[in-house]
Protein backbone atom coordinates (compact mmCIF):
# COMPACT_ATOMS: atom_id res chain seq x y z
CA UNK A 1 0.00 0.00 0.00
CA UNK A 2 2.75 2.56 0.89
CA UNK A 3 4.62 1.74 -2.31
CA UNK A 4 1.20 2.06 -4.20
CA UNK A 5 0.74 5.77 -2.23
CA UNK A 6 4.19 6.80 -3.10
CA UNK A 7 4.27 5.97 -6.69
CA UNK A 8 1.23 7.92 -6.80
CA UNK A 9 3.06 11.15 -5.29
CA UNK A 10 6.02 10.92 -7.50
CA UNK A 11 3.99 11.03 -10.81
CA UNK A 12 2.05 14.00 -8.87
CA UNK A 13 5.27 15.71 -8.50
CA UNK A 14 6.70 14.63 -12.01
CA UNK A 15 3.24 15.80 -13.67
CA UNK A 16 3.26 19.34 -11.72
CA UNK A 17 6.84 19.89 -12.61
CA UNK A 18 7.36 18.65 -15.32
CA UNK A 19 10.39 16.71 -14.31
CA UNK A 20 11.80 13.30 -13.58
CA UNK A 21 12.11 12.33 -9.72
CA UNK A 22 14.30 10.47 -8.38
CA UNK A 23 14.56 9.75 -4.82
CA UNK A 24 17.77 9.02 -2.53
CA UNK A 25 15.73 8.17 0.85
CA UNK A 26 18.00 6.14 3.82
CA UNK A 27 16.83 6.04 7.51
CA UNK A 28 19.39 6.12 9.64
CA UNK A 29 18.67 3.29 11.55
CA UNK A 30 16.33 0.56 8.76
CA UNK A 31 16.17 -2.64 11.75
CA UNK A 32 17.26 -4.16 14.74
CA UNK A 33 19.50 -7.41 14.65
CA UNK A 34 19.85 -8.60 18.04
CA UNK A 35 20.12 -5.13 19.59
CA UNK A 36 22.11 -3.77 17.13
CA UNK A 37 21.07 -1.00 14.32
CA UNK A 38 22.16 -1.64 10.83
CA UNK A 39 22.47 1.38 8.81
CA UNK A 40 22.21 2.63 5.41
CA UNK A 41 24.17 4.76 3.60
CA UNK A 42 25.03 5.88 -0.15
CA UNK A 43 26.76 2.77 -1.83
CA UNK A 44 27.52 1.86 -5.33
CA UNK A 45 23.99 -0.36 -5.62
CA UNK A 46 23.00 3.58 -5.10
CA UNK A 47 25.02 5.01 -7.66
CA UNK A 48 24.45 2.41 -10.31
CA UNK A 49 20.39 3.08 -9.79
CA UNK A 50 20.76 6.63 -10.16
CA UNK A 51 23.19 6.62 -13.32
CA UNK A 52 20.89 4.32 -15.05
CA UNK A 53 17.75 6.83 -14.23
CA UNK A 54 20.00 9.76 -15.79
CA UNK A 55 20.98 7.99 -18.49
CA UNK A 56 17.36 6.90 -19.44
CA UNK A 57 16.25 10.22 -19.11
CA UNK A 58 16.48 12.59 -22.23
CA UNK A 59 19.03 15.18 -21.64
CA UNK A 60 16.64 18.33 -21.53
CA UNK A 61 13.94 16.72 -18.88
CA UNK A 62 14.81 18.52 -15.57
CA UNK A 63 15.79 16.14 -12.56
CA UNK A 64 14.45 16.68 -9.24
CA UNK A 65 16.38 14.72 -6.88
CA UNK A 66 14.66 14.19 -3.22
CA UNK A 67 17.54 13.45 -0.91
CA UNK A 68 17.36 12.13 2.44
CA UNK A 69 20.50 10.82 3.63
CA UNK A 70 23.94 10.56 6.51
CA UNK A 71 26.44 10.23 3.70
CA UNK A 72 28.21 7.10 2.16
CA UNK A 73 31.19 5.87 -0.09
CA UNK A 74 32.40 9.19 -1.43
CA UNK A 75 33.01 6.76 -5.20
CA UNK A 76 28.92 5.99 -5.20
CA UNK A 77 28.66 10.13 -4.45
CA UNK A 78 31.03 11.31 -6.88
CA UNK A 79 29.37 9.05 -9.76
CA UNK A 80 26.34 10.49 -8.80
CA UNK A 81 27.48 14.15 -8.46
CA UNK A 82 29.02 14.08 -11.76
CA UNK A 83 26.39 12.65 -13.79
CA UNK A 84 24.28 15.19 -12.30
CA UNK A 85 26.21 18.08 -13.40
CA UNK A 86 26.62 16.90 -16.98
CA UNK A 87 22.85 16.78 -17.64
CA UNK A 88 21.73 19.49 -19.74
CA UNK A 89 18.43 19.69 -18.03
CA UNK A 90 18.03 21.83 -14.61
CA UNK A 91 19.07 19.71 -11.76
CA UNK A 92 16.91 20.60 -8.59
CA UNK A 93 18.25 18.45 -5.21
CA UNK A 94 15.75 18.19 -2.45
CA UNK A 95 16.46 18.68 1.17
CA UNK A 96 13.45 17.42 3.14
CA UNK A 97 15.56 16.96 6.77
CA UNK A 98 18.62 16.12 5.96
CA UNK A 99 21.46 15.44 3.47
CA UNK A 100 25.30 14.97 4.81
CA UNK A 101 28.35 14.16 3.64
CA UNK A 102 27.74 12.19 0.73
CA UNK A 103 24.58 13.61 0.11
CA UNK A 104 26.16 17.08 0.11
CA UNK A 105 28.54 16.48 -2.31
CA UNK A 106 25.50 15.02 -4.95
CA UNK A 107 24.02 18.46 -3.95
CA UNK A 108 26.99 20.75 -4.85
CA UNK A 109 26.47 19.54 -8.13
CA UNK A 110 22.79 20.60 -8.66
CA UNK A 111 21.45 24.13 -10.15
CA UNK A 112 19.44 24.23 -7.17
CA UNK A 113 19.32 23.00 -3.64
CA UNK A 114 15.88 23.39 -2.09
CA UNK A 115 16.09 22.68 1.73
CA UNK A 116 12.77 22.96 4.33
CA UNK A 117 13.14 25.57 7.08
CA UNK A 118 15.29 23.52 9.38
CA UNK A 119 16.79 21.41 7.13
CA UNK A 120 20.41 20.72 7.12
CA UNK A 121 23.77 19.61 4.96
CA UNK A 122 27.08 18.66 6.30
CA UNK A 123 30.98 18.81 5.98
CA UNK A 124 32.46 16.86 2.91
CA UNK A 125 35.55 16.66 4.34
CA UNK A 126 36.97 12.22 3.93
CA UNK A 127 37.14 9.85 7.09
CA UNK A 128 39.78 7.11 7.19
CA UNK A 129 38.28 4.61 9.53
CA UNK A 130 36.19 5.96 12.45
CA UNK A 131 38.46 9.43 12.16
CA UNK A 132 38.72 12.81 10.25
CA UNK A 133 41.22 12.55 7.92
CA UNK A 134 41.99 16.22 8.72
CA UNK A 135 42.62 14.76 12.59
CA UNK A 136 45.75 12.73 10.97
CA UNK A 137 47.18 15.54 9.49
CA UNK A 138 47.18 17.54 12.98
CA UNK A 139 49.20 14.95 14.47
CA UNK A 140 52.23 14.84 11.95
CA UNK A 141 51.66 18.47 12.41
CA UNK A 142 52.51 18.64 16.33
CA UNK A 143 54.43 15.79 16.85
CA UNK A 144 58.20 14.73 15.98
CA UNK A 145 57.85 11.91 13.22
CA UNK A 146 60.08 10.23 15.67
CA UNK A 147 57.39 9.91 18.41
CA UNK A 148 54.11 8.80 15.47
CA UNK A 149 54.24 5.13 15.13
CA UNK A 150 54.18 3.87 10.84
CA UNK A 151 50.40 2.93 11.19
CA UNK A 152 49.80 6.50 11.99
CA UNK A 153 52.29 7.98 9.56
CA UNK A 154 50.87 5.68 6.62
CA UNK A 155 47.32 7.18 7.89
CA UNK A 156 48.42 10.39 7.21
CA UNK A 157 49.94 10.04 3.74
CA UNK A 158 46.47 8.69 2.77
CA UNK A 159 44.80 11.09 4.71
CA UNK A 160 46.68 14.20 2.89
CA UNK A 161 45.77 12.12 -0.43
CA UNK A 162 42.08 11.88 0.35
CA UNK A 163 41.59 15.81 1.42
CA UNK A 164 43.36 16.98 -1.46
CA UNK A 165 41.96 14.47 -4.34
CA UNK A 166 37.74 15.32 -2.76
CA UNK A 167 38.72 19.09 -2.64
CA UNK A 168 39.80 19.06 -5.91
CA UNK A 169 36.48 17.43 -7.00
CA UNK A 170 34.08 19.50 -5.03
CA UNK A 171 35.87 22.94 -6.51
CA UNK A 172 35.19 21.07 -10.06
CA UNK A 173 31.66 20.96 -8.75
CA UNK A 174 31.23 24.42 -7.82
CA UNK A 175 32.65 26.39 -9.95
CA UNK A 176 30.09 25.74 -12.63
CA UNK A 177 27.71 28.20 -10.42
CA UNK A 178 30.50 30.67 -8.88
CA UNK A 179 33.35 32.53 -9.65
CA UNK A 180 36.74 30.50 -9.08
CA UNK A 181 37.77 31.89 -6.36
CA UNK A 182 34.92 31.33 -4.33
CA UNK A 183 34.25 28.06 -5.63
CA UNK A 184 37.76 27.32 -4.30
CA UNK A 185 37.57 28.90 -0.68
CA UNK A 186 34.43 27.09 -0.41
CA UNK A 187 35.91 23.56 -1.19
CA UNK A 188 38.56 24.10 1.42
CA UNK A 189 36.22 24.71 3.63
CA UNK A 190 34.18 21.87 2.91
CA UNK A 191 36.86 19.37 2.23
CA UNK A 192 38.92 20.10 4.72
CA UNK A 193 37.81 20.19 8.26
CA UNK A 194 36.70 23.50 8.94
CA UNK A 195 34.01 21.68 10.93
CA UNK A 196 33.27 18.61 12.67
CA UNK A 197 32.10 15.96 10.46
CA UNK A 198 28.59 16.30 11.49
CA UNK A 199 28.38 19.88 11.86
CA UNK A 200 24.66 20.92 10.55
CA UNK A 201 24.88 23.73 7.92
CA UNK A 202 21.58 25.36 7.38
CA UNK A 203 19.78 26.95 4.65
CA UNK A 204 21.14 30.40 6.17
CA UNK A 205 24.62 29.26 6.00
CA UNK A 206 24.12 26.92 3.22
CA UNK A 207 23.16 31.02 1.55
CA UNK A 208 25.82 32.95 3.28
CA UNK A 209 28.46 30.20 1.85
CA UNK A 210 27.39 31.16 -1.78
CA UNK A 211 25.21 27.96 -2.49
CA UNK A 212 22.08 28.32 -4.80
CA UNK A 213 20.14 27.82 -1.75
CA UNK A 214 16.06 28.42 -1.80
CA UNK A 215 13.38 27.66 1.02
CA UNK A 216 10.85 27.21 -1.09
CA UNK A 217 9.89 23.70 -0.50
CA UNK A 218 7.23 22.00 -2.39
CA UNK A 219 4.11 20.78 0.13
CA UNK A 220 4.31 17.58 -2.46
CA UNK A 221 7.82 17.02 -1.41
CA UNK A 222 7.00 16.38 2.58
CA UNK A 223 4.06 14.60 1.98
CA UNK A 224 6.05 11.91 -0.11
CA UNK A 225 8.57 11.94 3.12
CA UNK A 226 5.75 10.78 5.22
CA UNK A 227 5.57 7.70 2.90
CA UNK A 228 9.37 6.36 4.01
CA UNK A 229 8.29 6.30 7.73
CA UNK A 230 10.97 4.64 10.37
CA UNK A 231 10.68 1.06 10.26
CA UNK A 232 9.24 -0.40 13.86
CA UNK A 233 11.94 -0.49 16.38
CA UNK A 234 11.20 -3.30 19.71
CA UNK A 235 10.47 -0.86 22.15
CA UNK A 236 8.86 2.22 19.86
CA UNK A 237 9.68 5.83 18.96
CA UNK A 238 10.59 8.57 21.34
CA UNK A 239 8.21 10.49 20.02
CA UNK A 240 4.47 11.07 20.05
CA UNK A 241 1.82 13.57 19.17
CA UNK A 242 -1.90 13.81 18.72
CA UNK A 243 -2.70 15.13 14.38
CA UNK A 244 -3.11 18.76 14.48
CA UNK A 245 -6.14 19.54 12.38
CA UNK A 246 -6.05 21.35 8.88
CA UNK A 247 -6.90 25.18 8.65
CA UNK A 248 -10.61 25.86 9.65
CA UNK A 249 -11.06 22.32 11.65
CA UNK A 250 -11.37 22.57 15.28
CA UNK A 251 -9.09 20.32 17.50
CA UNK A 252 -11.12 17.20 18.65
CA UNK A 253 -11.06 17.12 23.13
CA UNK A 254 -9.67 13.59 24.07
CA UNK A 255 -12.52 11.63 25.22
CA UNK A 256 -13.24 10.70 28.85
Amino acid sequence: MLESMRLKKIAQIEKKRNSRVILLVHRQETMRLLGFPLMRYIDINDSEEVLRVIQTTDEDIPLDIILHTPGGLVLAALQIARAIQSHKGKVTVFVPHYAMSGGTLIALAADEIVMSQHAVLGPVDPQIGQYPAASFLKVVEQKPVSEIDDQTLILADISRKAIQQLEREVFGLLKKHMAEEAARSLAAKLATGTWTHDYPISAEEAKALGLPVSTDMPEEVMQLMTLYPQPVRYQGGGVEYLPWPKPGQKMKQPQS
